[in-house]
């Protein structure tokens, strides 16, 4: 068995013996009385949040008809299924220096990297980090956009001697612009709406990417936009640059998405001509998924009904970093109030919606301290609870458990949805590979979830299949692929004779 083989075992083992434990710890709150009403809860929650992999896989096959409907009509779906227009991934062969500026917060980021061909692949790269004055994301369209040209500016300024442009070329740049936009080639795009803060009216309904020229042509800025992309579409390039077997890419981090190559000729709703790659890469937006068969509790109904978005995101309410907290201060303040999980009152922090961040969930869930230390100093640092017991801690622990893990068997059942779709979920006769690209916060750092997210995979496409998947991280996607984005789309690429 190869090292990831025996990874994937020693995961599997442990995941079983998570499990075992959380039997035993169940079997010594029903022993006692006073814990009998805690038992309860913790009962109902892992039968509601239940995800045996039958059902799993009618998650998946419901993935794979949405996508089907998606790509059939705009409006057919739950899944937006979006045309990127990126038909042309970095190969790895592109050479010449490349920009990219990043939007997709509050701060923004400015790159630039020098490409090398198969051999010097990046053979430099740097960035700046910029923050965004907070009266420029609600000002005016011009304000803001000036703002970025001129940091872009002064960034090309100090461009140094190992960065080389071509005499004659302009510089070309990848924007990756992570905010609801209507695609209309792969350089324009009409922002549908401002999220995260930003509230700039004046901008909806326009091009960004003609927004940012105009700003960059009252810089004096010399600087073609040749790629308008997200951050999901970023991750794929970016992956597919180092490896030729990516075939989609995923984000789990604050917010989730996916995207995919598609076949062109399989995408009815497309009725321009078809791309000479044969190939289109499409932003399903599969946060927005929803399906009778995902399990849900009432602490997902009330957290939805109480949402800014009721009734949309609803997978991304499931799976996501953003999220998965929230979740368990829902059940820990139910246990408060009918238990007596914390004593006699309702600790008042526990109250507060979205108090208890994931990676705090991560910090306890990972404890393997003998006493969980680190579990009864985060109850007291974040929620006030001091003294708790090491029952209490070990109640805790395992509802971390029982919702990450959800979390990730979902997140690989969408997974085995996409491989459907393409074809890929079964053993490949040939020897090849198919990668999956994933990047975010959530996968990269809490262990027993991507773990978990890995095990389920196995469990799904069983043994042959699931030797020739791997999900292979790519952090920060989103700049360095815009920048190869560019670049493989450049104004300057020699003609593919078809």
């Amino acid at each position: 068995m190869g090292k990831v083989g025996v990874t994937t075992a020693v995961v599997c083992a442990a995941a079983a013996a998570c499990a075992v434990t959380a039997l035993v710890v169940r079997n010594r709150m029903r022993s006692s009385g006073k814990w009998a009403p805690v038992s309860a809860v913790v009962k109902e929650l892992e039968e509601r949040c239940a995800t045996p992999v039958g059902k799993l896989r009618q998650v998946a096959d419901a993935m794979t008809v949405e996508m089907h409907a998606g790509l059939a009509s705009e409006g057919g779906s739950k899944l937006k299924m979006l045309i990127s227009y990126v038909d042309n991934l970095p190969t790895g062969d592109e050479t010449g220096l490349f920009y990219a500026l990043d939007l997709g917060g509050t701060n923004f980021r400015v790159l630039r990297v020098q490409l090398g061909g198969k051999e010097g692949r990046v053979a430099k790269q740097e960035f700046e980090e910029v923050s965004i004055p907070p009266h420029l994301m609600v000002g005016g369209s011009d304000e803001l956009f000036d703002f970025i040209a001129s940091a872009l500016a002064k960034f090309v300024a100090s461009e140094g001697e190992d960065f080389h442009l071509p005499v004659g070329r302009q510089r070309e740049l990848g924007f990756t612009f992570s905010f609801p936009v209507r695609q209309i080639s792969i350089a324009s795009g009409t922002l549908i709406k401002w999220t995260k803060g930003f509230n700039i009216d004046g901008t909806v309904g326009e091009d960004v990417v003609a927004e940012l020229t105009r700003a960059m042509e009252r810089q004096g800025l010399d600087m073609r936009v040749s790629a308008l992309v997200n951050d999901t579409i970023g991750t794929l390039a970016g992956g597919r640059y180092y490896d030729n077997d990516v075939v989609a890419a995923v984000i789990l981090g604050t917010g989730t998405n996916a995207a995919y190559v598609e076949r062109a000729h399989a995408i009815p709703k497309w009725h321009g001509l078809l791309p000479k790659s044969g190939e289109m890469v499409i932003n399903m937006e599969w946060g927005n998924f929803r399906s009778s068969h995902l399990p849900t509790t009432d602490y997902d109904q009330a957290l939805d009904n109480e949402s800014l978005n009721p009734g949309e995101q609803i997978f991304e309410k499931l799976i996501s970093g953003m999220y998965l907290g929230e979740i368990l201060r829902r059940v820990l303040l139910r246990l408060s109030k009918e238990a007596s999980f914390f004593g006699d009152s309702v600790p008042p922090k526990l109250e507060v919606p979205f108090i208890l961040r994931t990676p705090v969930m991560s910090a306890m869930h990972h404890d393997t301290s003998a006493d969980l230390k680190v579990v009864g100093k985060k109850l007291n640092e974040v929620l006030g609870i001091p003294d708790t017991s090491l029952k209490t801690r070990k109640v805790v622990i395992q509802i971390c458990d029982i919702i990450a893990k959800r979390g990730a068997r979902l997140a690989a059942a969408g997974i085995v949805g996409i491989l459907k779709k393409i074809g890929r979920d079964n053993a490949v006769k040939d020897g090849g590979r198919t990668v999956i690209a994933m990047d975010g916060g959530l996968y990269e750092h809490y262990t027993i979830f991507s773990e978990c997210l890995q095990c389920t995979l196995k469990e799904m496409l069983g043994e042959e299949a699931s030797s020739s998947v791997v999900v292979k991280l790519a952090s920060d996607g989103s700049g360095i692929g815009a920048a190869l984005l560019a670049a493989s789309h450049s104004q300057y690429l020699q003609p593919v004779l078809s």
